[in-house]
Parts: structure tokens; sequence; C-alpha cells
């Protein structure tokens, strides 16, 4: 006789969307493992077609609200590489730090709101709360940090007024950002400190040879601007994307599979940005990786949350360096004239590169659009990882069984919809 065992977890929490995991044991064996993601499309890119290419920006940033920047960021990018401009020194810095804002809110939101109760046995951030006020207030504050740099700058934190392609509307001036400085400072510190908190927790045994994939910009750690590369020695302009990744549809899923041709899957987010750009964190981030027991390269995705934690300190050093040296722009744009053609734009999210591919005509209406979100190139690697975590302990209790593998999968941050609600888990042993 054979024995049908399942699991179901049909809300989790701290993720982002909607999502499904179907594991399944024969005979003592692993035989199956499945992430599904059944959250209805919602053809934001259909929904760009007709639209005018200034629109862009405003439209892709209701993809999501913890990330608004990272999709108008990259929009913007590629109208203007279509349009032939480049934004002006002081503007690209603006944006650099507004981007700076971002990171800064989604890291301490995943690593202490989201990700550190798994570690440290609570179910989420309200029980967390009772135990180590001190702990969330702190990332409280360092959440509100990022979201004022997001408000001066893009008007408001959540889908920012005064992003716009060529730069913003408004450029702040010098006194506006230095009032965020002492703020700042204070931020810098609690960034060490989440640091150390993080690098001091138990990781699970694991690791895996990724093979990484972010944007490297020589001078810089990458974040608003660079060339794709990767861990295999992949070096390319942004708009040679579609000549070595390819998505797939598979049955499972309502998200395309994406896959790095000659390779299958592949890493994108705060792992692959730390392997690859290393040597261009400040002093102080390496310091603080160092003491947290990084090398530099860290191939343990549990260890991804101390990784955050040295991206968001580096993130709150950057921003105090740009307003250090901040000079009112004369013009807060450049103007772009529109031009038929195909645009393209890339920029590291909090969670992986974001690229995104327009087509406009000559008067400047968009015809098509394509937009490939860091949870979807993930989506192999996440099933890669839960293969790996599972085979090595079939062992566990169901239940135990079923919670590691969910924290397998925040460990990603993954972003399934770019919003906010559940996945259904389910074991089956037969």
């Amino acid at each position: 006789m054979s024995e049908t065992r399942e699991i179901r977890t049909d809300y989790l929490a701290r993720v982002e969307g909607e999502g499904a995991m179907l594991v399944r044991v024969r005979g003592g064996e692993l035989e199956e493992v499945q992430f599904k993601i059944f959250e209805p499309p919602r053809f934001f890119e259909a929904l760009l077609r007709g639209r005018r290419f200034t629109e862009a920006p405003d439209i892709t940033a209701r993809i999501c609200g913890i990330c608004p920047i990272a999709y108008m960021a990259s929009s913007a990018q590629a109208m203007e590489r279509l349009c032939g401009v480049e934004l002006t020194e002081p503007v690209r810095l603006l944006r650099r730090l507004v981007y700076c804002g971002e990171w800064i809110e989604s890291h301490v939101l995943h690593v202490v709101m989201l990700h550190l109760p798994d570690f440290l046995g609570y179910d989420g951030a309200v029980e967390l709360a009772r135990d180590r006020r001190d702990l969330v207030e702190l990332a409280l504050r360092l959440k509100k940090t990022g979201n004022e740099l997001m408000r001066v700058i893009g008007g408001r934190e959540v889908h920012p007024v005064n992003f716009r392609v060529g730069g913003f509307y408004r450029a702040p001036t010098a006194a506006e950002l230095r009032e965020l400085v002492p703020e700042l400072e204070w931020a810098r510190e609690a960034a060490r400190e989440l640091v150390r908190i993080v690098g001091a927790l138990e990781f699970p045994d694991y690791e895996r040879d990724y093979v990484f994939v972010a944007l490297r910009q020589p001078g810089e750690y990458a974040i608003e601007r660079g060339r794709i590369a990767s861990s295999t020695g992949l070096d390319i302009d942004v708009s040679e994307y579609e000549r070595h990744f390819t998505e797939t549809h598979v049955a499972r899923s309502n998200a395309l599979h994406s896959s790095l041709d000659g390779v299958g899957a592949y890493l994108v987010g705060p792992l692959a940005r730390y392997a690859l750009n290393y040597e261009e964190l400040s002093d102080e981030a390496k310091a603080a990786a160092e003491e947290a027991g990084l090398g530099q390269v860290c191939r343990n995705p549990f260890q991804s949350i101390v990784v955050r934690a040295v991206e968001t300190l580096y993130a709150v050093e950057e921003a105090l360096r740009i307003i250090a040296s901040y000079e009112r722009p004369s013009e807060p744009a450049v103007e772009c004239a529109p031009r038929a053609g195909t645009g393209h734009g890339c920029t590291e999210a909090p969670r992986g590169i974001c690229w995104h591919r327009y087509a406009l005509d000559a008067e400047g209406f968009i015809l098509d659009a394509k937009i490939v979100p860091p949870t979807a190139q993930n989506q192999r690697s996440i099933e890669e990882d839960l293969v790996g975590v599972v085979r090595d302990r079939l062992e566990l209790p169901d239940e135990e069984l079923a919670h590691v593998c969910e924290q397998a999968i925040r460990n990603y941050d993954p972003c399934i919809s770019c919003a906010t609600h559940f996945l259904r888990f389910e074991v089956i042993r037969e």
C-alpha cells in the first residue's frame, strides 16, 4: 500500500503576490517540486500600448508600491536611450539618490518585518515586536529614512509624482536635502547594527553554485545604470538582453520562466550584485560584511538577509555622499523629443534587474512593451533551491519541512505580482 500525505498552507504571510508550491515524495524519495504562480496576469504591457512615451514611468510605477522607482527608472531610461539623450550628471545623481531611498525602505522592510521572524522563531513582525520592540522600532525608523528620500525627491513615498522621462519636474534645493543628513547619519549607525544583528543568526547549511546576473558599472556599485554581466563571463549592453535570455511559459505558472541561454536557471538580486560588484562597495560596507562573516561571494541563499543589510548600509552611505556634493541643477530634466524605434532600459530593483523594452512610433506613442521583473527571472532558481532544500531534509516532519521551504522562498523576497498576498503550500507523500 502507498501512503499519501498532504500539507496545505493556504496563506503564507510575508511574501508579495499569490503562488503555490507542490512537493511530491514517493517511496521516501523526492519525485517533484513545483513553484507555481497562479495570480491572474495584470496586462501592464498591453495597458501601455497606445499611450504616450512620457506616460510610461507613471503607469509602470503602479506595478509595485514598494519598488516603484525601479519601474519608473527602467522605463524612463529606455525612452531616454531611444530619444538619444543623456541625463546631466546632477540629474543622474538625483535619480541614483532617490533609488537609494527605495533600496533602504525595501531592504529594511524585508530584512526585519518579513524575513527575520523566520530565523528568530516568530510568526511575524507583530509577534517579534512583543519581545523585541527595540528592533522593530529601529527598522521602522530606518524604513522611514528611505521613504523620506523618496518623498523629498519624488514628491511622495509611494508612486512618486515628480519623476519623468528626462529627469524630474522639480529638483530639490540643497537645503532640502541637507535637512535629511542628521537622520541619514543616524541611519548609517542603525544599518551597521542591523548587519551585526543578522550576521549573528544561525543559517541552514545549504549552498548552490549559482550563475549570478547583475548590472555592472565601473567605478560604482551598480544601481540605476550599467551593463548586464554574469559570473560566467557575459558582458552585454542592456539592448542585447533578448539575444541571451529566453522567457518560456510553463503550465503551472502565470508568470514566464526565464533562462540564460546555454545555462538555464540564473540568479538576480542581492547575492548576484554582491558577487559581481563587491569591489565597488564602500570600505565601511566591506568591513561590515567581513564582520558578519561574509566572503567576497556568498552562495548560501539563507544569508541573503545579511547581504541585504550590507546593501542598506551602502545605500545610506551613498545617499550621504551624493548630498554632500549636491548642487541643484539649472534644469531638472533634459527634454526628450520622440522618435520611431525601440528603446531598452535596465536598473537594479531591490530584488534584481528590472528590464524594459518599448517600441515607439514617430509621434511618441507606444506600439509594444515588454517588462521582465526580477522574480520572473528567479522562478527557476527558486524551484532549484526548493529541490535542494527538500532533498536534504526529507526526514523532517511535514510541518518543519513546510516551514523551511517557506523560508527558502522568502530568501528571494519574491515580488510574485509586485503586490502582496499569499502562497499555498502542499506536500504529497506516497
